[in-house]
C-alpha cells in the first residue's frame, strides 16, 4: 500500500474525536473549493455586454454578468405608470430632474465594472447624463419585484445602492402587494407600505402615491 496517500489519520475509537476530525476536514476542503472558485471566476467589463447577442439584457455587478429575463404585463404596467407620475409631478413642479425608464444604462461607480439597469431612474445632477447613460449614482430608483429578481432587488441592488450613494430606493412587489421604502440618507430602517396605502417621497417632500390606484 502507499502510506503517501495517507494524509489524515483518523482515531477512530474515540467517536467525538472522529467527529471533530470530520469536521475539520469537511470545513478546509469546502473553503479550498470557495478559493479555487473565486480564483477562476472571470471578471467582465462593458465589453463583455456589448458584445452580447442582440435582444439580451444584462447588468453588470462587481464584475460579473446577471442575465434579466422579459418583465411581464404587471411589472410593465406600474414602472410606466409610476414613471409617468413622477415625471408629471416634476414638470408641475418646474423641476431640473430626469425621469429615464429601463432599458437605460446606469455606471453607479462610473467605471466599467458595475453597470445596472433600474426600472426607473430619477437623476437631479444632470451632469450625470452622457450618450451612453447614467454616470454615476441616479437620486431616486424604484425596481419593480419580478420572480427572477427578488433576490437581486431586495438583497444584492439594495447593498450596491446604498454604498453608491443613491438617496431613495423603492421596491414595488406587485406579489405581495407593498412597497419598500429605504432612504439612505436618514440611515433609518426600511418602511414597508401596502398597495392601498399612500407611499411619500423622502426626496420630494409633497409627492406621494398609492400603487393600488395604478394596476
Amino acid at each position: 500500500m502507499n502510506n503517501s496517500i495517507q494524509k489524515y489519520d483518523f482515531d477512530f475509537t474515540n467517536i467525538e474525536t472522529f467527529e471533530q476530525q470530520y469536521k475539520k476536514l469537511y470545513f478546509c476542503y469546502n473553503a479550498r473549493s470557495k478559493i479555487m472558485a473565486l480564483a477562476q471566476e472571470k471578471i467582465y467589463t462593458m465589453e463583455d455586454i456589448y458584445t452580447l447577442p442582440d435582444g439580451t439584457r444584462a447588468e453588470l455587478i462587481d464584475g460579473q454578468i446577471y442575465n434579466m429575463a422579459p418583465p411581464n404585463f404587471i411589472h410593465q404596467k406600474i414602472s410606466y405608470q409610476l414613471g409617468r407620475m413622477i415625471g408629471n409631478y416634476i414638470s408641475d413642479k418646474n423641476g431640473d430632474c430626469e425621469v429615464v425608464p429601463a432599458p437605460f444604462a446606469v455606471f453607479l461607480n462610473a467605471d466599467e465594472n458595475t453597470y445596472v439597469e433600474p426600472d426607473i431612474s430619477v437623476i437631479c445632477d444632470r451632469s450625470k447624463l452622457t450618450e451612453r447613460g447614467c454616470n454615476g449614482a441616479p437620486d431616486f430608483i424604484v425596481e419593480v419585484v419580478s420572480p427572477s429578481s427578488r433576490k437581486m432587488d431586495y438583497s444584492t441592488k439594495n447593498a450596491l445602492y446604498c454604498s453608491a450613494g443613491v438617496r431613495e430606493y423603492w421596491i414595488v412587489d406587485s406579489f405581495k402587494e407593498r412597497t419598500t421604502v429605504y432612504r439612505y440618507e436618514e440611515d433609518a430602517a426600511p418602511m414597508i407600505y401596502p398597495f392601498r396605502q399612500e407611499v411619500p417621497s423622502g426626496i420630494f417632500e409633497d409627492f406621494s402615491i398609492c400603487i393600488f390606484d395604478l394596476l
